[in-house]
């Protein structure tokens, strides 16, 4: 074993950031879509979200994918959780939750382009279906006969809220509108891409306009429904109509290159103790002036001798004093 000292030019940090499908298996689109019957309409939570699978999720390979929630500021659209108290429902919640989320102020409003909303559907991606951000220019959702994506393409300066970087849902795909800006005329933008949360949220107004900007969604804005997920249930039926929903992931790697270098010099007699004879010669002549070595494994220790890390060649590399070597180790971190 023989050791040598790097120098700072040996030693370089890289940062890359690597794009993969979002979906389970790393299906690039989602085109199936189910919600679990024990969740919706059984659990306190359907009051709030329902959850989206990909596959039945009585089945073993299940997983959630995303869930979508009705947003309301007024609390429209869902039942109160006291009916002396009409508007303090689950919609009025998840309004607040994402306000504070996205806006980080619970006075401001939601502005879809320039519109004003007081009510949206969220779509929130399952947290470990990602694991850095969202990658921006890579959604396209069809939703009824609407195809939207965010305007990543679009923009030269990138918006940022409480929530990190802001992106408008328009109508188009993979990041570029159809024809404009792809916002509605009376109701602005689709509403919102959040690649950093993984959040969507749809405009609910304008998606009740009527087709061809909308899909006449016909959100309930009662003070009281049948059930808390109906307007859940609107936008979830539109999706599975669809039947394609495209999204892909990002994160960025960081990495550390170690250059080692054996120059013609180095590295070309065995430490091997059975290449030495009792007398301390080297057993076989030839390798007085003509040794051959063959390096197989790099370890890399600290000051205190210490084995920090292992890196082991593909095949043994051969090295003697007409040879050179230069080995890259690649840590990622």
């Amino acid at each position: 074993m023989s050791f040598k000292r790097f120098d700072a030019e040996d030693l370089v940090v890289s940062a890359e950031a690597v794009s993969a499908p979002l979906w389970t298996n790393e299906v690039i689109t989602l085109t199936q879509f189910y919600t679990s019957s024990t969740q919706v309409g059984v659990s306190s939570t359907g009051d709030y979200y329902m959850q989206v699978y990909q596959i039945d999720p009585t089945g073993s390979n299940s997983e959630v994918q995303f869930a979508i929630a009705y947003c309301d500021k007024e609390g429209s659209g869902s039942n109160p959780y006291n009916t002396a108290v009409i508007g303090n429902s689950p919609s009025r919640t998840n309004y607040g939750q994402y306000r504070s989320l996205v806006l980080g102020d619970e006075d401001s409003d939601f502005l879809f382009g320039n519109h004003a909303a007081e009510y949206f559907y969220a779509i929130n991606i399952s947290r470990n279906r990602y694991k850095e951000s969202l990658l921006p220019g890579t959604l396209t959702l069809k939703v009824g006969n609407l195809v939207l994506t965010d305007d990543s393409n679009m923009v030269t300066t990138v918006s940022y809220n409480d929530a990190g970087r802001v992106y408008q849902l328009i109508s188009g795909s993979l990041g570029t509108a159809y024809s404009g800006t792809g916002y509605t005329v009376a109701s602005g933008s689709y509403g919102m891409f959040l690649p950093d949360v993984g959040l969507i949220l749809l405009n609910g107004k304008a998606l009740d306009e009527p087709s061809p900007e909308g899909i006449s969604l016909s959100t309930d804005r009662s003070a009281t429904v049948t059930n808390n997920y109906d307007n859940s249930q609107l936008l979830y039926n539109e999706i599975v109509n669809g039947a394609s929903f495209r999204l892909n992931s990002q994160e960025t790697v960081s990495s550390q290159f170690v250059f080692v270098r054996a120059r013609n010099g180095e590295f070309n007699y065995s430490v091997n103790p059975s290449n030495i004879t009792g007398s301390g010669d080297l057993r076989h002549s030839i390798m007085v002036n003509s040794p051959e070595t063959y390096v197989t494994t790099v370890g890399m220790y600290n000051d205190n001798n210490d084995l920090l890390a292992v890196a082991k060649l593909s095949s043994p590399l051969k090295k003697n004093f007409t040879k050179e070597a230069l080995i890259r180790i690649k840590l990622d971190f």
